[in-house]
């Protein structure tokens, strides 16, 4: 991450740093405080009132980072002064991640916005983004294919497809019983 923060800074652009851990955003500010680079943060346990100052202070340009915990950043926050977004760990449900990417895409942003997931290769992380980069293409080529979407599947994907319907069946009406029977 440090590299890339270096690359960001030298190059003129400003990044959130989100993570869903504050103990891994604290191992980064340490790392930022002993290279001597500025930064803002923000956690569940920050006050209103410095949450408030926080957020004005980085988009005045107080420092060319905002570390955010992702439960903290999540939403309310509008921070186009960033053009760069940096996800330090994976988070379950994908929404998540975009909702705290977000944060820069908010009106008024000027610039193409650059997101970078970090992911350590051959754990069960990695395993997790391949399996949800799979189904936000299906959902992409489901949404963005009008009518002819269906036509554009492969094998592959249309197996993949009946499954995860078979077992989104199988959840609902596990859980229509469950409902029946209280």
């Amino acid at each position: 991450v440090l590299e890339i923060i270096d690359e960001l800074r030298e190059t003129g652009h400003r990044a959130l740093v989100f993570s869903q851990f504050t103990s891994h955003l604290a191992l980064v500010r340490e790392a930022l405080d002993r290279a001597g680079i500025t930064y803002e943060y923000l956690d569940g346990s920050t006050p209103s009132e410095q949450r408030t100052k926080r957020i004005a202070a980085f988009q005045g340009g107080s420092a060319d980072l905002f570390l955010i915990s992702l439960k903290a950043g999540g939403t309310g926050l509008n921070l186009t002064a960033a053009d760069s977004v940096i996800h330090l760990d994976p988070w379950w449900n994908p929404a998540v991640e975009d909702q705290a990417t977000d944060r820069a895409y908010r009106i008024g942003q000027q610039r193409a916005v650059q997101v970078h997931k970090l992911v350590c290769a051959g754990t069960v992380e990695d395993r997790v983004a391949q399996l949800l980069g799979k189904k936000r293409e299906l959902a992409s080529k489901v949404v963005g294919a009008g009518e002819r979407w269906i036509t554009e599947l492969g094998d592959a994907e249309l197996r993949e497809l009946v499954a995860l319907s078979k077992d989104a069946v199988v959840s609902d009406a596990d859980a229509g019983e469950e409902e029946r029977g209280r």
